[in-house]
C-alpha cells in the first residue's frame, strides 16, 4: 500500500502494461471488434474512432469487464478477464451513467475506497476529490450534479486507490473549458508519474493536445497506431499541403514549379501554397529554392497535418 491507502503495482514488467494480440469480441452476428492487435506502455494515448467503432468495447475488454471472443489481452502481464487480481491496478472511467443519484459525491467516491479495502477511505476519498476539484459539492446528492460534475466525480471513483492504469470512456463530456483544463492538467501530472492512461474522445483538439500516441479504431479495425504526425506522414497518396509567407511569393511560384518535389503552388492573396507527396523532401526543397531565387522566407507551416486530418483520412478512405 501507499501512503494514502493506494495499492501499489509489482515492479513494472519490460513487456508493454496493456499487449493486446488479434482480439474480437462479436454479439451474435455483429463483430464489435475485429482482430486488434497493439501494446500501450506508460504515458497517454488516445482512443479516436467514429460512434459504434468499437472504443468503448475495447475499453470494457481492457479492464476486464468483457471477455474476447478470441484473442490475448494482458494487464500488466496477467490477463485481464476472469483475474480480480488486476482491479487493483486499474481505474476504469465507464462513458455511461454510474453514480447512484441518491449518493452525496462523497458517499460515492468513498464506496469505491471500500470496496478498494483501503485503510483509510474517507483520507483516500477527500484527495481523489480535491484532486478533480469538485471539494464544494461533495457533499450534495450526484442527482444534481450536471453531466460535467458527474464525468469528474467518476475520475475521482476511478484515481482513489491510485491505480497504475487509468481507462476513460469520453471522461471530458459535459465539462466546461475550465474544468478540461483541470482534467488535462492531472492526467498529464499522473502519466508523469509513470502511469498508463488510455483515453476515448470524439472531441479531436482534446486528443491533440494531450495524447503522445493515438489507436484510430474504424469499423472494429485498428487503422492506425502511434504518433498521428508520424501517421500523416506515411501517408503519401495524400498530397500534403504547405502554407508558405516570403518577401516575394510569385517569384518563389515561378521557382517552385519546376523543382520535382513539388506538384502545385496556388498563391492566395499574402501567402503561398505549396503541395507535395513528399513531406521531408519539400521541406528541405523551399529553403533551396528560395535561396537560388534571392527570396527570403518569413513562415512555413504546414496546414493538413492536424490529428483531424489523419482521422478524416482514415475513416473515409
Amino acid at each position: 500500500m501507499t501512503a494514502d491507502g493506494g495499492s501499489v503495482a509489482p515492479d513494472p514488467p519490460e513487456r508493454p502494461a496493456i499487449e493486446v494480440r488479434n482480439v474480437s469480441r462479436w454479439y451474435g452476428n455483429v463483430v464489435a471488434v475485429n482482430g486488434i492487435t497493439f501494446s500501450v506502455g506508460a504515458g497517454i494515448t488516445g482512443l479516436l474512432g467514429p460512434n459504434g467503432a468499437g472504443k468503448s468495447t475495447l475499453l470494457h475488454m481492457l479492464s476486464g469487464f468483457l471477455r474476447p471472443s478470441s484473442g490475448e489481452l494482458r494487464v500488466l502481464g496477467q490477463p485481464a478477464w476472469h483475474n480480480p487480481e488486476i482491479y487493483r491496478f486499474v481505474g476504469l472511467v465507464p462513458e455511461r451513467e454510474s453514480v447512484y443519484s441518491f449518493l452525496t459525491g462523497l458517499q460515492f467516491v468513498r464506496l469505491a475506497a471500500q470496496l478498494h479495502r483501503l485503510p483509510d477511505p474517507d483520507a483516500a476519498a477527500a484527495r481523489a476529490i480535491a484532486e478533480v476539484d469538485l471539494v464544494d459539492a461533495q457533499d450534495r446528492a450526484t442527482g444534481g450534479y450536471s453531466k460535467g460534475m458527474k464525468q469528474r466525480m467518476k475520475v475521482a471513483a476511478a484515481i482513489v486507490h491510485d491505480p497504475q492504469i487509468l481507462l476513460l470512456d469520453e471522461p471530458f463530456n459535459g465539462a466546461d473549458p475550465r474544468q478540461r483544463l483541470h482534467m488535462m492538467d492531472t492526467l498529464r501530472r499522473m502519466a508523469g508519474e509513470g502511469r498508463t492512461i488510455v483515453f476515448s474522445s470524439h472531441i479531436l483538439e482534446e486528443v491533440e493536445r494531450l495524447a503522445e500516441n493515438v489507436l484510430v479504431v474504424v469499423a472494429g479495425r485498428l487503422a492506425a497506431s502511434g504518433d498521428f504526425r508520424e501517421i500523416r506522414r506515411l501517408m503519401t497518396d495524400r498530397p500534403h499541403t504547405f502554407t508558405v509567407r516570403s518577401s516575394d511569393n510569385r517569384c518563389l511560384a515561378a521557382a517552385l514549379v519546376a523543382d520535382p518535389a513539388v506538384f502545385g503552388v496556388e498563391l492566395d492573396g499574402e501567402r503561398l501554397r505549396v503541395r507535395s507527396s513528399d513531406f521531408a523532401a519539400v521541406t528541405l526543397a523551399l529553403p533551396r529554392v528560395a535561396r537560388r531565387s534571392g527570396v527570403t522566407l518569413f513562415e512555413l507551416l504546414p496546414t493538413d497535418e492536424s490529428l483531424e486530418s489523419v482521422f478524416s483520412y482514415l475513416v473515409n478512405r
